[in-house]
């Protein structure tokens, strides 16, 4: 089943726009997806997260599985229901959390053992098991079960969770059985060249419905970030969507569209509006700084969100200092906003393939290199 259809393709790159079919609506691509890692996105309304531009949300198998646990979402009405969203949602697999949670569990080479971080419980979770749960969640994409690395990693050990990951995906995709929802193969391979092509070999022998370039943001630095996706993108089927996890800084983001990345899912617009860090067109804002104390200027003046339209950074920054739970919530709309209005852009650019300089400059302009406040 073919469910993406493209629409265009830049003239110098492999950027491309395109719209991807799912259960619960139409998705266009390239397209930006908060998190919601325990079903919701911190903080915010489903309305005003669809208020942002917002399409997809994420929620992520481990922590649902942990709390409330898959019999109380299915007595809840499933994840849709539970998320009150009725557009699409990808659920990741937990497999990331093998390396998030590196320090409570144990890897063998059908599964992963995971001491709750919770209460300390045995967790067991293997690729038919998160599948099986994924299935049950009821979410439109899903995840095979993978084994993210650390960078850097030693040369065995990479080699050994590229085996783990292909042997993983290919029980992923014997269990599966739920056709209306999308399974995702991933790709892993750390900043390995070669193991990144043998790992694309055995996924697209698998035929999933899309594929997703993992481990990565996790310390190599933008440059081997976007030379491994230069190169493993292409080895992808140009007809299944590709997802880069976890990457999201701007320029991380519009280097993967150049290379031709369709999906991408980042906590940082909501961690870092948390930490009174905003993302703005003119550069990063800090808005706890004192130099905004009596400042009457929104956080972005270019910007049409609900943050913007109603508050000054003087009133957000009030909110940061007395621990008024307002101040978080509004650049959280900002930051999402932020994003969402630059993934319009790149599809904008893109239909009227203006996108390879457009990309090229602001990769180039400084303001889009910031760090995590």
């Amino acid at each position: 089943m073919n469910d993406l259809k493209i629409i265009s393709k830049a003239s110098n790159s492999h950027a491309r726009t395109a719209r991807l079919k799912t259960a619960h609506g139409f998705v266009d691509t390239p397209v930006f997806m908060p998190v919601g890692t325990r079903g919701t996105v911190k903080g915010l309304l489903p309305e005003t997260i669809k208020q942002t531009g917002t399409k997809v949300v994420l929620a992520n198998t481990y922590h649902m599985l942990i709390r409330p646990g898959v019999e109380a979402v299915e007595t809840l009405g499933g994840l849709h229901k539970l998320m009150a969203w009725d557009g699409p949602i990808l659920t990741d697999s937990g497999g990331y959390q093998v390396f998030s949670l590196s320090t409570i569990n144990r890897i063998g080479e059908d599964g992963v053992e995971f001491a709750s971080h919770i209460d300390g419980v045995k967790i067991y979770l293997d690729a038919k098991i998160a599948t099986r749960v994924q299935n049950r969640l009821g979410a439109d994409i899903i995840m095979c079960f993978d084994e993210c690395t650390p960078f850097p990693c030693e040369a065995d050990k990479l080699k050994k969770a590229v085996d783990r990951t292909v042997r993983w995906a290919r029980l992923c995709k014997q269990t599966h059985n739920n056709d209306k929802q999308l399974l995702f193969g991933i790709v892993q391979g750390g900043i390995d060249q070669e193991l990144r092509k043998a790992c694309s070999k055995e996924l697209i022998e698998m035929d999933f419905d899309g594929y997703a370039i993992g481990g990565l943001s996790v310390g190599e630095g933008h440059q081997n970030m976007i030379k491994t996706v230069e190169f493993t993108a292409p080895l992808l089927p140009e007809n299944k969507p590709r997802y880069l996890m976890g990457v999201g800084m701007p320029a991380d983001i519009i280097a993967a569209i150049r290379a031709g990345i369709d999906m991408f899912d980042c906590v940082l617009p909501t961690r870092n509006g948390r930490n009174g860090f905003a993302f703005t067109n003119n550069g990063p804002l800090k808005l706890r700084n004192s130099e905004n104390t009596q400042q009457t200027k929104p956080v972005d003046e270019n910007c049409q969100c609900y943050c913007c339209q109603n508050f000054s950074r003087g009133a957000i920054r009030h909110f940061f200092n007395v621990g008024e739970m307002l101040g978080p919530i509004l650049l959280s709309i900002h930051n999402i906003s932020y994003f969402q209005q630059l993934l319009e852009k790149t599809k904008e650019t893109i239909n009227n393939d203006t996108f390879d300089e457009w990309a090229k400059k602001t990769i180039e302009n400084d303001k889009y290199k910031t760090t995590e406040s």
